[in-house]
């Protein structure tokens, strides 16, 4: 483990044991069901998951980077649904802290470090996905508020969170259009409707919607530090911590498949000896283990650049690259290790294979990564020891 304070090793452990104890046992059945996991998303509020990202002074529990990569990486292993339903959350709880208003963050802080009031993003729309710059989601500004107008895709957990942090247009017309793009503070109310569940291939339980809105009033205080058009530049800054959440989460479904793997390499046997002794099976296993812990220290790294207060775009987008692609490969794997159970609802790596591609294609696709990658290895000249 990275260097941690006693407590954060404390709370690192504490989410493990909620893991083994209460996850694990119920998991298969909550994610063949897709069932909304409400007793542990309440478990998680009173363990203070909700609150990690929230300073004392507002009720929270605040660790650093590296240690609430390893609390994500934990609660991934046991069901990757409950670390996506609290990423957006921190994200949301950072952009607040970073750039709200005094009245901003005293509103929604204290109840956001108890998960009373849970919050996501809403960014991509049903027309594009990472090109951001290009949205149709306008807020016209009015006499007491903004009104606005459009529709949002891919919204994790926009049923459930009260609060929204919303990407729209406040200024259709500005050029370069980034500089028109502002952050609202949403709530659920008359003109928000949500108008779907989309169907998905794994990380069930948690929902995934699409928002209509339709004139849908938030008054003039709703703009994320009061001001109108930083919205894209805050969204890049949040887009940081939400990239090494995603790398962390597929940290965690990529050890709990190479967990499962080894356990029944030594227990199924083939000619007499358990499979992994035997030498193909055994180099899988150990291509496994190297991955990870390349990807793991990739993705700490980059938690302790940001720490450090430094930009780290680039690092946080070569961890959610490696570590996600890592993690697919991994289940691919484990499928191969189980053979015919790899492929049977009756164990739990046909999940993992199913959960894997998701962080590959969310929170900025990894063709996108290796654009910002390359943008930020020429701005700086190439890639510093």
């Amino acid at each position: 483990m990275t260097t941690l304070s006693d407590d954060e090793q404390f709370i690192v452990r504490t989410v493990k044991q909620f893991v083994d104890k209460d996850v694990k046992p119920v998991v298969r059945e909550l994610e063949h069901a897709n069932t909304y996991p409400e007793a542990l998303i309440e478990r998680m509020k009173e363990l203070g998951i909700f609150g990690l990202a929230v300073p004392e002074e507002y009720g929270g529990t605040p660790v650093s980077m590296p240690c609430y990569v390893l609390i994500t990486e934990e609660l991934a292993r046991g069901w990757m649904s409950l670390a996506g339903a609290m990423g957006g959350h921190t994200v949301v709880c950072k952009l607040l802290l970073k750039f709200g208003t005094p009245e901003q963050k005293q509103h929604y802080l204290p109840r956001m470090a108890t998960g009373e009031v849970r919050a996501t993003m809403a960014l991509t729309e049903p027309g594009g996905g990472s090109d951001l710059q290009a949205m149709r989601t306008v807020a016209r500004k009015s006499d007491d508020g903004y009104v606005v107008n459009g529709s949002k895709t891919w919204i994790t957990n926009s049923r459930r969170s009260k609060l929204i942090a919303l990407l729209c247009k406040t200024d259709p017309d500005a050029q370069p259009a980034h500089q028109g793009i502002s952050i609202l503070l949403a709530e659920h109310g008359p003109g928000l409707t949500v108008s779907r569940d989309l169907p998905k291939l794994g990380y069930k339980g948690v929902e995934s919607c699409e928002l209509s809105f339709e004139d849908y009033r938030v008054p003039l205080n709703a703009v994320l530090g009061g001001v109108e058009g930083d919205g894209f530049a805050q969204m890049m800054s949040g887009l940081e911590t939400g990239r090494l959440q995603v790398a962390a989460r597929a940290l965690g479904v990529g050890r709990a498949a190479l967990e499962d793997s080894l356990a029944y390499a030594q227990s199924r046997e083939s000619f007499g000896k358990p499979i992994w002794q035997h030498q193909s099976i055994g180099n899988y296993l150990a291509d496994m283990a190297t991955s990870l812990s390349a990807a793991r220290q990739l993705t700490l790294h980059a938690a302790r650049e940001a720490d450090a207060g430094r930009r780290v775009d680039m690092e946080a987008g070569m961890a959610k690259l490696f570590a996600s692609e890592t993690a697919m490969q991994i289940a691919l794997t484990a499928v191969r290790i189980h053979g015919g159970y790899g492929y049977s609802t009756e164990f739990d790596v046909e999940r993992y294979f199913r959960d894997a591609p998701l962080m590959i294609v969310g929170e900025g696709t990894n063709e996108i990564q290796r654009n910002v990658i390359v943008r930020q290895l020429i701005a700086r000249g190439g890639l510093e020891p």
